[in-house]
């Protein structure tokens, strides 16, 4: 007999995917995410938001269920899978899936059960596949991500926008459950608790209030232990609220703040159409996504010019904000969220050709007066092509230099999957390498990244983590 609701639709999906059922494309993609994630959280550990993390994961404590990405420390399975969600977000360096930070939001409760559970690489990458599909579907049914321009609505006012990543505890706790082994009846439960147990939409605020909190528009630590909590407590017996997701009046998208929604997006081909890799970008710098693409057309230009700072006198960014935004016209440089929101910043480091990853928020590149003087040269503003002129999220950037000014326009920003922009594996893999320099060693680096290649090979996720955990020599 078919499921009545889509919480038991998706909850069917989740039970009842089959390796097979994963597209080749799809089982890659998700290793290399995963290894793109794991690798964030290891950079993110010489920053001070990941020393607090630490902290605070010694200070809860719990039984050795699960690991802390990049240390010998194992805890319960709620404060691994929050703290790890901190790290892997602290950089502002994960991929963007529909719009926002999937990763840090589903990974984390997924990756804390599959070694709680002895899962196997191919448990973990199916249910970190499935979490991320659902996810991104309730994204499209929230109209955080559009992908027929028909139905694109026109832009909010800033102060009236309501946006964030509650839709993904749903993913999350789905893929927790699926490592779990519920059955649909469980699996149901437990996406209708994890739909209660999400965050509020905080995203706005942080847009709007023109001061960058090191939480950011949301803790996507916080939240994993909400995913964990709905599987454990569905396996036990908890029921949920199953009709959220149909209700149009009062569900899940009106309890929640937001502004439209469109459930028959959500389970339209289920399991047969994969849709959480569309135009899914892969971070190449630790900032905000907005400005990627006007940083590729900026290296573009030092390159091929040679161009040193010096020689630089100004620098116009045609991107997707301008200079009266209030997050992102705030020159404040005071932690690594000012850094990681401030394009007067951004491209001054990148002019200085520091090198990209953790080093662009070192205390020492942060408070370099010749980083900090240079963003004087920096300007910016919205720019959107006509209607049918090319992508509306196209970025250019002009700089004069030289007595000449130099220009650049890109279409895609570099690491859009899906592009001619998309990134290669062994970028993405140089990317890792970086990310766990200071933590790992090259052997183990090598090791690790061979783990997540080979990954469904695995037999017991716990062989994945000890190559991600503290330098071994």
């Amino acid at each position: 007999m078919p499921a009545d609701t889509i919480m038991q639709q998706l909850a069917q999906f989740a039970v009842d995917t089959k390796w097979e059922a994963l597209p080749p494309a799809i089982s890659h993609e998700t290793k290399l995410l995963l290894m793109d994630t794991i690798g964030c959280a290891l950079a993110a550990l010489a920053t001070d938001k990941g020393k607090m993390n630490l902290a605070l994961a010694k200070r809860y404590g719990g039984p050795p269920e699960a690991s802390i990405i990049g240390t010998n420390d194992k805890t319960s399975l709620p404060t691994a899978a929050m703290v790890n969600g901190e790290l892997m977000f602290a950089l502002d360096f994960t991929a963007m899936i529909a719009g926002g930070n999937e990763p840090s939001y589903v990974i984390p409760a997924i990756l804390a059960m599959a070694e709680s559970t002895g899962a196997s690489g191919k448990d973990l990458v199916i249910a970190t596949a499935i979490g991320l599909e659902i996810s991104s579907r309730i994204a499209r049914a929230v109209l955080r991500q559009v992908i027929d321009p028909s139905e694109a609505q026109p832009p909010l006012p800033l102060k009236l926008r309501r946006s964030g990543n509650a839709y993904s505890n749903f993913g999350a706790a789905a893929g927790a459950g699926r490592l779990l082994k519920l059955n649909r009846e469980k699996m149901s439960h437990a996406l209708g608790i994890a739909g209660h147990l999400c965050k509020v939409l905080t995203h706005g605020r942080y847009g709007s209030a023109g001061h960058r909190w090191s939480a950011k528009y949301g803790v996507p630590g916080w939240q994993s232990t909400g995913a964990i909590t709905a599987a454990l407590y569905a396996e036990m017996g908890y029921t949920g609220d199953l009709t959220q997701l149909d209700d149009a009046e009062n569900g899940f998208w009106y309890f929640a703040g937001y502004q439209g929604w469109r459930p028959e997006k959500i389970t339209a081909d289920l399991g047969k159409t994969w849709l959480y890799n569309y135009r899914m970008h892969y971070k190449p710098y630790p900032c905000c996504s907005l400005f990627h693409g006007a940083l590729d057309c900026f290296y573009e230009i030092l390159e091929k010019n040679v161009l040193k700072p010096e020689e630089i006198e100004k620098i116009y960014i045609f991107g997707r904000v301008g200079m009266d935004h209030p997050l992102y016209g705030n020159r404040e440089i005071k932690s690594i969220s000012d850094a990681q929101f401030n394009p007067r910043y951004i491209f001054s480091v990148a002019a200085h050709r520091v090198t990209v990853g953790v080093e662009w928020v070192d205390a020492a590149t942060m408070t370099n007066p010749e980083i900090l003087r240079f963003m004087d040269k920096v300007t910016f503003e919205e720019y959107r092509k006509p209607a049918g002129k090319g992508p509306a999220n196209a970025s250019r950037c002009d700089v004069i230099a030289r007595g000449k000014t130099f220009t650049s326009e890109k279409e895609f920003s570099w690491g859009t999957v899906g592009t001619p922009a998309a990134i290669k594996d062994d970028e993405l893999i140089e990317k890792f390498r970086h990310n766990a320099a200071r933590v790992l060693s090259k052997t183990q680096t090598e090791r690790a990244v061979q783990a997540f290649i080979k990954l469904e090979e695995i037999e017991n996720i716990s062989k994945l983590m000890k190559e991600v955990t503290l330098n071994k020599g």
